[in-house]
């Protein structure tokens, strides 16, 4: 183990999603999740990711209950030979969130173990915290591991372009309850250092009705190659939503490239509005997987907004797969695709 404090020594770098992937982790729902309630529906959600990742590359999945999720996945006729199993406790599904964040050094590894303290104290996440060093304890993963839990950091409220800057929302990691002792200027100084960056570029605009984590970027905004960014665009001004996108939109229109050059910037069209027992959803086309030679998209039974975020996004990645699965069952929970999932760069997996 090396400590955080010698990372920006070696050369490291933050690796876009699109860099070459070893797989990707799924923490599996079971009866001590709060998916309890609705554990079929979900579960038929997590076989549809299962299935179209395991074909095309490996699939980690963590579980406290491994035999019964490869039992389910057998009767689905998902490709076992691509998948692994950890067998670890969990209080939750999330994995980008309680998922390690991996720096890459001359092709070599490093996984960090940043805090997950449930976004802020709002969950219990004693469990699903230890699951990083988990994985290295039952050598399902390899590389370095770098124990950063002195400082709180979800997967989900960061975007990399891979070569050097680092997309985030102020709402979020200036939120209460996660690293409030600290001055913004701070927060960004140490991501400056782990990471190994050469800007932070702060979203201060933009939020989701029902979005438990203060405002990730991965819900709003996304680097699709180093000098594009989608993002979620609200045009009906009726909706709640109208004036902050608007706001976002404008301020991402200010944002610059390391070369002084503005981003290419694609909306993304803004769900229809899905209510549950009286809440509203936070339905959203950003929160997709880029995957090696795939996309995986949330859809939401909407057939309009639904083929139009798969047009969009199969014009961004001309030679990918764009597959569409049905996260209508995720945001009950108040998340979706792109949050129940974590890449993990070439070499990684075991």
């Amino acid at each position: 183990m090396i400590k955080n404090s010698t990372l920006n020594h070696l050369n490291c770098f933050l690796p876009a999603e699109w860099h070459p992937q070893s797989g990707i982790q799924l923490t599996w729902p079971h009866k001590e999740t709060c998916w309890e309630p609705m554990l079929q529906e979900v579960e038929a959600c997590y076989i549809s990711l299962a299935t179209e990742i395991a074909k095309r590359t490996l699939l980690l999945i963590v579980s406290p209950h491994p035999e019964e999720v490869e039992d389910t996945l057998t009767q689905a006729q998902v490709n076992l030979k691509n998948v692994r199993f950890c067998k670890c406790n969990s209080n939750d599904t999330w994995a980008r969130d309680h998922g390690p964040i991996t720096l890459m050094s001359n092709h070599k590894p490093y996984l960090l173990d940043f805090m997950f303290n449930g976004w802020g104290l709002k969950f219990a996440a004693n469990l699903d915290n230890l699951i990083t060093e988990g994985l290295f304890e039952r050598q399902v993963v390899k590389g370095e591991y770098v124990n950063c839990r002195n400082f709180v950091l979800e997967g989900g409220a960061i975007e990399s372009d891979g070569e050097g800057t680092l997309l985030t929302t102020s709402h979020c990691l200036l939120a209460p309850n996660r690293n409030d002792t600290m001055s913004k200027q701070a927060i960004e100084d140490y991501l400056m250092e782990i990471f190994c960056l050469k800007q932070v570029l702060w979203l201060d605009y933009g939020y989701l009705e029902g979005d438990d984590t203060d405002s990730h970027i991965d819900t709003l905004a996304r680097f699709c190659n180093p000098s594009t960014i989608a993002y979620v665009q609200c045009n009906n001004e009726k909706d709640v939503h109208y004036k902050a996108l608007k706001k976002m939109e404008e301020q991402l229109k200010t944002f610059r490239q390391l070369n002084g050059d503005p981003y290419n910037l694609i909306p993304l069209p803004m769900a229809d509005a899905v209510y549950c027992d009286g809440y509203r959803l936070p339905a959203t086309y950003a929160n997709f997987l880029i995957m090696d030679e795939a996309i995986l998209y949330p859809t939401y039974n909407q057939e309009a907004n639904d083929n139009q975020a798969k047009e969009i996004l199969q014009n961004i990645f001309p030679n990918h797969e764009v597959i569409g699965i049905c996260c209508s069952p995720l945001i009950k929970e108040h998340g979706s695709l792109h949050c129940v999932t974590m890449q993990f760069p070439k070499g990684v997996i075991a």
